[in-house]
Protein backbone atom coordinates (compact mmCIF):
# COMPACT_ATOMS: atom_id res chain seq x y z
CA UNK A 1 0.00 0.00 0.00
CA UNK A 2 1.20 3.55 -0.03
CA UNK A 3 -0.66 6.94 1.01
CA UNK A 4 -0.95 9.37 -2.00
CA UNK A 5 -4.69 8.68 -2.72
CA UNK A 6 -3.90 11.11 0.88
CA UNK A 7 -2.35 13.68 -0.74
CA UNK A 8 -3.15 13.59 -4.61
CA UNK A 9 -6.82 14.67 -6.45
CA UNK A 10 -5.79 11.61 -8.54
CA UNK A 11 -2.86 9.22 -8.37
CA UNK A 12 -2.84 7.59 -12.13
CA UNK A 13 -2.87 9.41 -15.33
CA UNK A 14 -3.69 8.45 -19.27
CA UNK A 15 -0.96 10.79 -20.21
CA UNK A 16 1.40 13.49 -19.86
CA UNK A 17 -1.84 16.08 -20.82
CA UNK A 18 -3.73 14.40 -18.67
CA UNK A 19 -1.00 14.40 -15.94
CA UNK A 20 -0.29 18.08 -16.16
CA UNK A 21 -4.08 18.88 -17.00
CA UNK A 22 -5.02 17.56 -13.66
CA UNK A 23 -2.84 16.42 -11.22
CA UNK A 24 -2.87 18.37 -8.25
CA UNK A 25 -1.80 17.92 -4.33
CA UNK A 26 -4.38 18.63 -1.72
CA UNK A 27 -4.23 21.30 0.34
CA UNK A 28 -2.89 20.86 3.63
CA UNK A 29 -3.12 22.67 6.94
CA UNK A 30 -1.54 19.90 8.84
CA UNK A 31 1.29 17.66 7.75
CA UNK A 32 4.32 16.01 9.32
CA UNK A 33 6.81 13.43 7.60
CA UNK A 34 7.71 11.73 10.82
CA UNK A 35 4.16 11.41 12.41
CA UNK A 36 1.69 11.02 8.99
CA UNK A 37 3.80 8.60 7.08
CA UNK A 38 6.51 6.97 9.33
CA UNK A 39 4.10 6.56 11.80
CA UNK A 40 1.07 5.53 9.50
CA UNK A 41 2.82 3.31 7.87
CA UNK A 42 4.02 1.62 10.89
CA UNK A 43 0.30 1.84 12.23
CA UNK A 44 -1.24 0.54 9.03
CA UNK A 45 1.62 -2.16 7.88
CA UNK A 46 4.23 -2.29 10.17
CA UNK A 47 6.23 -5.33 8.91
CA UNK A 48 6.61 -3.02 5.50
CA UNK A 49 9.88 -2.95 4.32
CA UNK A 50 10.87 0.75 4.40
CA UNK A 51 15.09 0.67 4.28
CA UNK A 52 17.64 -1.99 2.55
CA UNK A 53 21.03 -0.65 3.97
CA UNK A 54 24.12 -2.29 2.79
CA UNK A 55 28.02 -1.54 2.68
CA UNK A 56 31.15 -2.08 0.73
CA UNK A 57 32.32 -4.55 4.29
CA UNK A 58 29.27 -7.18 3.58
CA UNK A 59 27.16 -5.50 6.49
CA UNK A 60 23.55 -5.27 5.67
CA UNK A 61 20.99 -4.28 7.33
CA UNK A 62 16.67 -3.83 6.16
CA UNK A 63 14.63 -2.03 8.07
CA UNK A 64 10.47 -2.19 8.24
CA UNK A 65 8.73 1.03 8.66
CA UNK A 66 7.92 -0.06 12.43
CA UNK A 67 11.57 -0.56 13.06
CA UNK A 68 12.05 3.23 11.66
CA UNK A 69 9.28 4.29 13.46
CA UNK A 70 10.78 3.17 17.00
CA UNK A 71 14.31 4.14 16.19
CA UNK A 72 13.53 7.65 15.59
CA UNK A 73 11.48 7.83 18.55
CA UNK A 74 14.58 6.11 20.65
CA UNK A 75 16.56 9.22 18.72
CA UNK A 76 13.76 11.80 19.66
CA UNK A 77 13.68 11.37 22.81
CA UNK A 78 17.55 11.42 23.24
CA UNK A 79 17.49 14.96 22.09
CA UNK A 80 14.81 15.71 24.26
CA UNK A 81 17.29 14.66 27.10
CA UNK A 82 19.97 16.60 25.80
CA UNK A 83 17.39 19.69 26.19
CA UNK A 84 17.10 20.13 22.58
CA UNK A 85 13.98 21.70 21.77
CA UNK A 86 11.93 22.69 18.76
CA UNK A 87 13.65 25.29 16.16
CA UNK A 88 17.20 24.31 17.48
CA UNK A 89 19.52 22.99 14.28
CA UNK A 90 21.23 19.53 14.35
CA UNK A 91 23.73 19.04 11.30
CA UNK A 92 24.68 15.62 10.27
CA UNK A 93 27.65 14.45 8.18
CA UNK A 94 26.29 10.90 7.95
CA UNK A 95 27.40 10.12 4.06
CA UNK A 96 25.34 7.13 3.51
CA UNK A 97 25.05 5.93 7.13
CA UNK A 98 21.43 4.46 8.33
CA UNK A 99 21.74 6.20 11.19
CA UNK A 100 20.64 9.24 8.97
CA UNK A 101 17.51 8.14 8.34
CA UNK A 102 16.38 7.97 11.39
CA UNK A 103 18.25 10.97 13.07
CA UNK A 104 15.95 13.11 9.89
CA UNK A 105 12.68 11.45 10.76
CA UNK A 106 13.74 12.20 14.42
CA UNK A 107 14.14 15.91 13.76
CA UNK A 108 10.92 15.52 12.13
CA UNK A 109 9.08 14.59 14.87
CA UNK A 110 10.35 17.38 16.98
CA UNK A 111 10.87 20.37 15.25
CA UNK A 112 14.62 20.21 15.08
CA UNK A 113 16.03 22.13 11.82
CA UNK A 114 18.07 19.38 10.16
CA UNK A 115 20.74 20.83 7.91
CA UNK A 116 22.53 17.78 6.31
CA UNK A 117 26.32 18.25 5.62
CA UNK A 118 28.47 15.93 3.19
CA UNK A 119 31.19 14.56 5.21
CA UNK A 120 33.70 15.81 2.55
CA UNK A 121 33.28 19.06 4.67
CA UNK A 122 36.40 20.84 5.76
CA UNK A 123 37.41 22.52 8.81
CA UNK A 124 36.58 25.62 7.75
CA UNK A 125 33.13 24.78 5.89
CA UNK A 126 32.21 22.50 9.07
CA UNK A 127 33.10 26.49 11.60
CA UNK A 128 31.19 28.20 8.31
CA UNK A 129 27.72 26.07 8.42
CA UNK A 130 27.73 25.48 12.03
CA UNK A 131 28.32 29.17 13.05
CA UNK A 132 25.96 30.40 10.69
CA UNK A 133 23.05 28.45 11.53
CA UNK A 134 24.03 28.10 15.38
CA UNK A 135 24.50 24.54 15.33
CA UNK A 136 23.45 22.53 18.48
CA UNK A 137 24.04 18.67 17.80
CA UNK A 138 26.55 17.01 15.42
CA UNK A 139 26.56 13.70 14.08
CA UNK A 140 29.22 12.92 11.90
CA UNK A 141 30.66 9.28 10.27
CA UNK A 142 33.34 7.74 11.97
CA UNK A 143 36.21 8.32 9.96
CA UNK A 144 39.75 9.79 10.99
CA UNK A 145 39.63 12.97 8.73
CA UNK A 146 36.36 13.64 9.52
CA UNK A 147 36.17 13.09 13.14
CA UNK A 148 39.56 15.36 13.16
CA UNK A 149 37.86 17.81 11.24
CA UNK A 150 34.69 18.07 13.14
CA UNK A 151 36.87 18.16 16.26
CA UNK A 152 39.11 20.93 15.17
CA UNK A 153 36.08 22.94 13.99
CA UNK A 154 34.41 22.81 17.38
CA UNK A 155 36.84 24.65 19.04
CA UNK A 156 35.44 27.56 17.32
CA UNK A 157 31.81 27.09 17.54
CA UNK A 158 30.55 28.07 20.74
CA UNK A 159 26.86 27.03 20.40
CA UNK A 160 27.83 23.33 19.70
CA UNK A 161 27.05 21.20 22.42
CA UNK A 162 26.96 17.87 21.25
CA UNK A 163 29.30 15.65 19.07
CA UNK A 164 27.96 12.09 18.44
CA UNK A 165 29.43 9.90 15.81
CA UNK A 166 29.06 6.07 15.49
CA UNK A 167 30.90 4.08 17.53
CA UNK A 168 33.31 4.99 20.10
CA UNK A 169 35.87 8.09 19.56
CA UNK A 170 37.97 10.51 22.01
CA UNK A 171 35.67 13.80 22.09
CA UNK A 172 32.49 12.22 20.96
CA UNK A 173 29.25 10.67 22.27
CA UNK A 174 29.12 7.39 20.91
CA UNK A 175 25.29 7.92 19.16
CA UNK A 176 23.77 3.99 19.25
CA UNK A 177 24.75 3.68 23.08
CA UNK A 178 23.66 6.92 23.61
CA UNK A 179 19.68 6.37 21.71
CA UNK A 180 19.57 2.62 22.53
CA UNK A 181 18.77 3.12 26.08
CA UNK A 182 15.98 5.37 25.45
CA UNK A 183 12.03 4.45 24.58
CA UNK A 184 11.02 4.00 21.54
CA UNK A 185 7.39 5.43 22.81
CA UNK A 186 7.64 8.85 21.73
CA UNK A 187 5.56 11.35 24.21
CA UNK A 188 4.87 15.09 22.50
CA UNK A 189 2.01 17.34 23.64
CA UNK A 190 0.39 18.40 20.55
CA UNK A 191 1.52 22.06 20.96
CA UNK A 192 5.10 20.79 20.91
CA UNK A 193 4.71 19.48 17.65
CA UNK A 194 6.29 21.55 15.05
CA UNK A 195 3.88 23.33 12.55
CA UNK A 196 2.95 23.47 8.89
CA UNK A 197 5.01 26.23 8.03
CA UNK A 198 7.61 25.93 10.81
CA UNK A 199 11.08 25.30 9.41
CA UNK A 200 11.86 21.91 8.61
CA UNK A 201 15.34 21.88 6.86
CA UNK A 202 18.14 24.14 5.89
CA UNK A 203 20.16 22.88 2.78
CA UNK A 204 24.08 25.01 2.68
CA UNK A 205 23.89 25.32 -1.54
CA UNK A 206 26.94 24.62 -3.36
CA UNK A 207 28.64 27.56 -3.77
CA UNK A 208 29.50 28.03 -7.25
CA UNK A 209 29.23 31.64 -7.15
CA UNK A 210 29.84 32.72 -3.70
CA UNK A 211 29.27 31.64 -0.50
CA UNK A 212 26.79 29.28 0.56
CA UNK A 213 23.27 29.91 0.70
CA UNK A 214 20.83 28.83 3.63
CA UNK A 215 18.02 27.45 1.41
CA UNK A 216 15.10 26.38 3.54
CA UNK A 217 12.14 24.42 3.64
CA UNK A 218 9.47 23.66 5.74
CA UNK A 219 7.50 20.53 6.83
CA UNK A 220 5.45 20.55 3.62
CA UNK A 221 8.60 20.27 1.65
CA UNK A 222 8.05 16.24 1.36
CA UNK A 223 4.92 16.55 -0.23
CA UNK A 224 6.60 18.04 -3.45
CA UNK A 225 8.62 14.85 -4.05
CA UNK A 226 5.77 12.84 -4.77
CA UNK A 227 6.21 14.23 -8.29
CA UNK A 228 10.03 13.60 -8.05
CA UNK A 229 9.35 9.55 -6.87
CA UNK A 230 6.02 8.93 -8.32
CA UNK A 231 5.88 10.32 -11.47
CA UNK A 232 9.38 10.86 -12.58
CA UNK A 233 11.64 8.06 -11.10
CA UNK A 234 8.15 5.87 -11.90
CA UNK A 235 8.91 4.02 -8.31
CA UNK A 236 6.92 0.78 -7.41
CA UNK A 237 4.61 0.09 -4.49
CA UNK A 238 6.60 -2.28 -2.14
CA UNK A 239 9.65 -2.01 -4.86
CA UNK A 240 13.22 -1.33 -4.12
CA UNK A 241 14.90 2.29 -5.04
CA UNK A 242 17.95 2.99 -5.77
CA UNK A 243 19.10 6.96 -5.91
CA UNK A 244 23.20 6.85 -5.88
CA UNK A 245 23.43 10.28 -3.36
CA UNK A 246 25.01 10.82 0.16
CA UNK A 247 22.58 12.20 2.70
CA UNK A 248 24.48 15.65 2.64
CA UNK A 249 23.00 16.88 -0.52
CA UNK A 250 19.44 17.68 -2.01
CA UNK A 251 19.47 14.79 -4.27
CA UNK A 252 19.20 12.73 -1.26
CA UNK A 253 16.07 13.95 -0.61
CA UNK A 254 15.02 13.94 -3.91
CA UNK A 255 15.59 9.97 -3.96
CA UNK A 256 16.27 8.62 -0.71
CA UNK A 257 13.42 9.27 1.80
CA UNK A 258 10.49 11.86 1.24
CA UNK A 259 8.95 10.84 -2.37
CA UNK A 260 9.65 7.30 -2.28
CA UNK A 261 8.40 6.35 1.00
CA UNK A 262 5.33 8.69 0.52
CA UNK A 263 4.98 6.35 -2.42
CA UNK A 264 5.22 3.09 -1.07
CA UNK A 265 8.51 2.06 -2.11
CA UNK A 266 11.62 0.66 0.14
CA UNK A 267 14.60 2.37 -0.50
CA UNK A 268 17.85 0.86 -0.99
CA UNK A 269 21.14 2.25 0.36
CA UNK A 270 24.61 1.47 -0.94
CA UNK A 271 27.35 2.57 1.80
CA UNK A 272 30.69 3.37 0.73
CA UNK A 273 33.57 5.64 1.35
CA UNK A 274 35.96 6.85 -0.44
CA UNK A 275 36.05 6.03 -4.66
CA UNK A 276 33.26 4.90 -6.34
CA UNK A 277 33.69 1.19 -8.41
CA UNK A 278 30.50 0.96 -10.97
CA UNK A 279 31.69 -3.08 -11.04
CA UNK A 280 30.70 -2.54 -7.02
CA UNK A 281 27.21 -1.47 -8.23
CA UNK A 282 25.87 -3.78 -11.20
CA UNK A 283 25.98 -6.92 -8.75
CA UNK A 284 23.59 -5.27 -6.58
CA UNK A 285 20.48 -4.64 -9.20
CA UNK A 286 19.89 -8.43 -9.71
CA UNK A 287 21.11 -9.47 -6.25
CA UNK A 288 18.46 -7.19 -4.45
CA UNK A 289 16.55 -6.91 -7.32
CA UNK A 290 16.11 -3.12 -7.47
CA UNK A 291 13.15 -2.30 -9.63
CA UNK A 292 13.76 1.90 -9.91
CA UNK A 293 17.24 3.32 -10.24
CA UNK A 294 18.36 7.03 -10.39
CA UNK A 295 22.16 8.21 -10.94
CA UNK A 296 23.88 11.50 -12.54
CA UNK A 297 25.27 10.91 -16.04
CA UNK A 298 28.86 10.81 -14.94
CA UNK A 299 27.41 7.20 -13.25
CA UNK A 300 26.17 6.26 -16.33
CA UNK A 301 29.04 6.88 -18.39
CA UNK A 302 30.98 4.77 -15.71
CA UNK A 303 28.82 1.76 -16.46
CA UNK A 304 28.31 1.53 -20.00
CA UNK A 305 32.02 1.12 -19.67
CA UNK A 306 32.31 -2.30 -18.03
CA UNK A 307 30.71 -5.42 -19.52
CA UNK A 308 26.91 -4.64 -19.03
CA UNK A 309 25.81 -8.38 -20.82
CA UNK A 310 27.41 -10.19 -17.86
CA UNK A 311 24.67 -7.65 -15.31
CA UNK A 312 20.97 -8.77 -15.16
CA UNK A 313 18.92 -5.90 -14.85
CA UNK A 314 15.35 -7.65 -15.45
CA UNK A 315 13.95 -6.24 -12.09
CA UNK A 316 14.59 -2.99 -13.61
CA UNK A 317 11.81 -1.14 -14.76
CA UNK A 318 12.60 2.33 -14.50
CA UNK A 319 15.75 4.47 -14.98
CA UNK A 320 16.46 8.46 -14.71
CA UNK A 321 19.18 10.82 -14.87
CA UNK A 322 19.43 14.49 -13.71
CA UNK A 323 22.12 17.43 -12.86
CA UNK A 324 23.95 17.40 -16.66
CA UNK A 325 22.90 16.30 -19.96
CA UNK A 326 23.19 12.79 -20.52
CA UNK A 327 25.46 11.57 -23.54
CA UNK A 328 23.16 10.28 -26.83
CA UNK A 329 25.93 7.44 -27.11
CA UNK A 330 25.13 6.93 -22.92
CA UNK A 331 21.20 6.83 -23.61
CA UNK A 332 21.98 3.99 -26.85
CA UNK A 333 24.21 1.98 -25.53
CA UNK A 334 22.45 1.78 -22.06
CA UNK A 335 19.17 1.01 -23.50
CA UNK A 336 20.51 -1.55 -25.62
CA UNK A 337 21.86 -3.44 -22.83
CA UNK A 338 18.38 -3.02 -20.28
CA UNK A 339 15.65 -2.38 -22.90
CA UNK A 340 15.35 0.68 -20.60
CA UNK A 341 15.24 4.47 -21.81
CA UNK A 342 17.21 7.07 -19.23
CA UNK A 343 14.59 9.69 -18.37
CA UNK A 344 15.96 13.16 -17.63
CA UNK A 345 14.83 15.96 -15.23
CA UNK A 346 15.66 19.29 -13.82
CA UNK A 347 15.71 20.81 -10.29
CA UNK A 348 17.15 22.49 -8.01
CA UNK A 349 18.00 22.64 -3.90
CA UNK A 350 15.48 24.98 -3.70
CA UNK A 351 13.01 22.62 -5.45
CA UNK A 352 11.46 19.32 -6.10
CA UNK A 353 11.53 18.49 -9.86
CA UNK A 354 10.67 21.37 -11.94
CA UNK A 355 11.33 19.66 -15.37
CA UNK A 356 10.90 16.06 -15.92
CA UNK A 357 10.29 12.94 -18.86
CA UNK A 358 7.65 11.66 -16.35
CA UNK A 359 6.59 7.79 -16.81
CA UNK A 360 3.97 8.96 -19.35
CA UNK A 361 6.84 10.57 -21.98
CA UNK A 362 9.05 9.14 -24.29
CA UNK A 363 12.73 9.98 -23.05
CA UNK A 364 14.34 12.30 -25.66
CA UNK A 365 18.27 12.56 -25.13
CA UNK A 366 19.58 16.16 -24.07
CA UNK A 367 16.05 17.46 -23.38
CA UNK A 368 15.04 18.36 -19.92
CA UNK A 369 11.62 17.23 -20.45
CA UNK A 370 7.98 19.18 -19.30
CA UNK A 371 6.94 21.41 -16.05
CA UNK A 372 5.57 19.39 -12.92
CA UNK A 373 2.19 20.01 -12.60
CA UNK A 374 2.79 21.86 -9.55
CA UNK A 375 4.91 24.32 -10.77
CA UNK A 376 3.79 27.17 -13.43
CA UNK A 377 6.85 27.14 -15.14
CA UNK A 378 7.87 30.07 -17.55
CA UNK A 379 10.59 31.24 -19.63
CA UNK A 380 11.11 34.95 -19.05
CA UNK A 381 13.45 37.41 -20.97
CA UNK A 382 15.79 40.13 -19.19
CA UNK A 383 12.94 42.41 -18.89
CA UNK A 384 10.68 39.70 -17.33
CA UNK A 385 8.36 39.36 -19.89
CA UNK A 386 6.92 35.61 -20.71
CA UNK A 387 8.93 33.97 -23.58
CA UNK A 388 5.87 31.96 -25.86
CA UNK A 389 7.68 31.70 -28.98
CA UNK A 390 9.33 28.05 -29.76
CA UNK A 391 13.00 27.83 -29.47
CA UNK A 392 14.26 31.02 -27.97
CA UNK A 393 16.24 31.22 -25.06
CA UNK A 394 14.83 32.79 -21.33
CA UNK A 395 15.29 31.98 -18.03
CA UNK A 396 13.44 29.08 -16.17
CA UNK A 397 10.98 30.81 -13.89
CA UNK A 398 8.16 29.60 -11.43
CA UNK A 399 5.02 31.76 -11.16
CA UNK A 400 4.86 31.92 -7.10
CA UNK A 401 1.48 30.32 -6.04
CA UNK A 402 -0.46 31.11 -2.87
CA UNK A 403 -0.53 27.24 -2.38
CA UNK A 404 3.04 26.59 -3.22
CA UNK A 405 4.64 22.53 -2.58
CA UNK A 406 8.43 21.92 -2.91
CA UNK A 407 9.44 24.98 -3.22
CA UNK A 408 12.01 27.11 -0.31
CA UNK A 409 10.00 29.38 2.06
CA UNK A 410 13.24 31.66 2.25
CA UNK A 411 17.01 31.51 2.68
CA UNK A 412 17.61 31.34 6.54
CA UNK A 413 19.17 34.84 8.20
CA UNK A 414 18.99 36.77 4.43
CA UNK A 415 16.30 38.49 4.12
CA UNK A 416 17.61 40.39 1.10
CA UNK A 417 17.68 37.37 -1.27
CA UNK A 418 14.45 35.88 0.28
CA UNK A 419 12.63 39.51 -0.95
CA UNK A 420 14.61 38.93 -4.40
CA UNK A 421 13.58 35.23 -4.67
CA UNK A 422 10.08 35.42 -3.51
CA UNK A 423 8.97 38.80 -3.33
CA UNK A 424 8.41 39.17 -7.07
CA UNK A 425 5.38 37.09 -8.58
CA UNK A 426 8.48 35.03 -10.33
CA UNK A 427 11.03 32.50 -8.83
CA UNK A 428 14.09 33.09 -10.45
CA UNK A 429 15.95 29.56 -11.15
CA UNK A 430 19.06 31.48 -12.60
CA UNK A 431 19.36 28.30 -15.05
CA UNK A 432 18.64 29.33 -19.02
CA UNK A 433 16.54 27.29 -21.39
CA UNK A 434 14.79 27.24 -24.72
CA UNK A 435 11.03 25.40 -25.12
CA UNK A 436 10.58 24.05 -28.34
CA UNK A 437 7.28 23.42 -30.62
CA UNK A 438 6.14 20.12 -28.82
CA UNK A 439 6.68 21.81 -25.33
CA UNK A 440 9.64 19.87 -24.27
CA UNK A 441 12.35 21.92 -22.18
CA UNK A 442 16.49 21.94 -23.51
CA UNK A 443 18.36 23.26 -20.43
CA UNK A 444 21.29 26.23 -22.02
CA UNK A 445 23.36 26.80 -18.69
CA UNK A 446 23.73 29.00 -15.68
CA UNK A 447 22.38 32.35 -17.33
CA UNK A 448 25.68 33.55 -15.26
CA UNK A 449 27.85 31.28 -17.64
CA UNK A 450 26.43 32.40 -20.66
CA UNK A 451 28.98 33.75 -23.15
CA UNK A 452 28.32 36.33 -25.20
CA UNK A 453 30.49 36.52 -28.81
CA UNK A 454 29.93 38.47 -31.96
CA UNK A 455 26.57 38.99 -31.46
CA UNK A 456 25.74 35.19 -30.31
CA UNK A 457 24.85 33.98 -27.10
CA UNK A 458 26.46 30.62 -26.45
CA UNK A 459 25.67 28.41 -23.37
CA UNK A 460 28.29 26.22 -22.18
CA UNK A 461 26.00 23.10 -22.15
CA UNK A 462 25.37 22.18 -25.07
CA UNK A 463 29.04 22.90 -25.90
CA UNK A 464 30.07 20.69 -23.01
CA UNK A 465 27.16 18.10 -24.51
CA UNK A 466 29.54 17.79 -27.74
CA UNK A 467 32.66 17.69 -26.45
CA UNK A 468 32.05 14.52 -24.03
CA UNK A 469 31.29 12.46 -27.19
CA UNK A 470 34.51 12.42 -28.10
CA UNK A 471 36.86 9.69 -26.39
CA UNK A 472 39.89 11.57 -25.78
CA UNK A 473 37.10 14.02 -23.48
CA UNK A 474 37.18 12.41 -19.81
CA UNK A 475 35.47 16.45 -18.23
CA UNK A 476 35.46 19.18 -19.82
CA UNK A 477 34.18 23.26 -18.78
CA UNK A 478 33.31 25.58 -21.17
CA UNK A 479 34.15 29.40 -20.19
CA UNK A 480 34.36 32.48 -21.95
CA UNK A 481 37.41 34.77 -22.28
CA UNK A 482 37.68 38.10 -23.32
CA UNK A 483 38.91 39.01 -26.95
CA UNK A 484 39.55 43.14 -28.52
CA UNK A 485 37.34 42.01 -31.22
CA UNK A 486 34.74 39.55 -30.55
CA UNK A 487 34.06 40.62 -26.78
CA UNK A 488 34.42 36.56 -25.79
CA UNK A 489 35.07 33.63 -27.44
CA UNK A 490 34.87 29.98 -25.89
CA UNK A 491 36.92 28.43 -24.67
CA UNK A 492 36.81 24.68 -23.48
CA UNK A 493 39.46 23.47 -19.88
CA UNK A 494 39.37 19.98 -20.74
CA UNK A 495 40.57 16.57 -18.74
CA UNK A 496 42.09 13.90 -20.96
CA UNK A 497 40.82 10.33 -20.76
CA UNK A 498 43.78 8.09 -20.41
CA UNK A 499 45.66 7.11 -23.46
CA UNK A 500 45.36 10.78 -24.86
CA UNK A 501 47.76 13.37 -24.87
CA UNK A 502 47.95 17.30 -25.48
CA UNK A 503 48.45 18.44 -29.16
CA UNK A 504 47.99 20.78 -31.62
CA UNK A 505 46.94 18.08 -34.11
CA UNK A 506 44.39 17.11 -31.21
CA UNK A 507 43.08 20.80 -30.65
CA UNK A 508 42.24 21.18 -34.46
CA UNK A 509 40.08 17.64 -34.43
CA UNK A 510 38.32 18.33 -30.82
CA UNK A 511 37.31 22.08 -32.80
CA UNK A 512 36.18 20.12 -35.98
CA UNK A 513 34.59 17.66 -33.54
CA UNK A 514 32.68 20.81 -32.49
CA UNK A 515 31.47 22.33 -35.51
CA UNK A 516 29.90 18.99 -36.73
CA UNK A 517 28.33 18.35 -33.78
CA UNK A 518 26.62 21.72 -32.93
CA UNK A 519 26.42 24.90 -34.68
CA UNK A 520 30.39 25.78 -36.08
CA UNK A 521 29.97 29.28 -34.55
CA UNK A 522 30.04 27.52 -31.02
CA UNK A 523 33.59 25.73 -30.93
CA UNK A 524 36.01 26.63 -28.90
CA UNK A 525 38.49 28.74 -30.54
CA UNK A 526 40.68 28.54 -27.29
CA UNK A 527 41.93 24.77 -25.72
CA UNK A 528 43.39 24.48 -22.13
CA UNK A 529 44.23 20.98 -21.20
CA UNK A 530 44.58 20.43 -17.45
CA UNK A 531 45.04 17.78 -15.27
CA UNK A 532 41.74 18.76 -12.95
CA UNK A 533 39.08 20.57 -12.91
CA UNK A 534 38.38 23.65 -9.84
CA UNK A 535 35.02 22.25 -8.47
CA UNK A 536 33.09 22.60 -5.03
CA UNK A 537 32.78 19.76 -2.79
CA UNK A 538 29.65 18.38 -4.21
CA UNK A 539 31.31 18.03 -7.52
CA UNK A 540 29.96 20.88 -9.67
CA UNK A 541 32.59 22.81 -11.81
CA UNK A 542 33.38 25.96 -10.63
CA UNK A 543 33.94 27.94 -14.06
CA UNK A 544 34.25 31.32 -12.28
CA UNK A 545 37.44 29.74 -10.86
CA UNK A 546 38.36 29.35 -14.72
CA UNK A 547 37.19 32.66 -15.42
CA UNK A 548 39.22 34.39 -12.69
CA UNK A 549 41.84 33.12 -14.04
CA UNK A 550 41.73 33.68 -17.69
CA UNK A 551 41.09 37.48 -16.43
CA UNK A 552 44.20 38.02 -14.90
Amino acid sequence: MHLLSRYMNRVDFDSYEDFAKNAKLNDVTEFNFGYDVIDEYARLCPEKRALVWCNNHDEERIFTFKDISEESNRIANMFLAKGLKKGDFVMTMLNRRYEYYLVNVACCKLGLTLIPATYLLTVKDIAYRVNNAEVKALIAINEDEVTEYVLEASEKCPTLQYKFTIGKREGFLDLHEEYEKCSPILELKDEDKPKLHDRMMVYFTSGTTGEPKMVTHDFKYPLGHIMTAYYWHAVVDDGLHFTMAESGWAKFSWGKIYGQWLAGTAVFCYDYYGRFTPTDVLPLIPKYKITTFCAPPTIYRFLIREDLSKYDFSSLVSCTTAGEALNGEVFRVFKEVTGLEIREGFGQTESSIILGTYRYCKAIPGSCGYPSPIYDVVLLDDNDEEINDSNVEGEICIKIKNNQFGLLVGYYKDPERTQNALGTPYYHTGDLATRDAQGLYWFVGRKDDIIKSSGYRIGPFEVESALMVHPAVKECAITGVPHPIRGQVVKATIVLNTGFAPSDALIKELQDHVKRTTAPYKYPRVIEFVEELPKTISGKIKRKDIRKTDDK
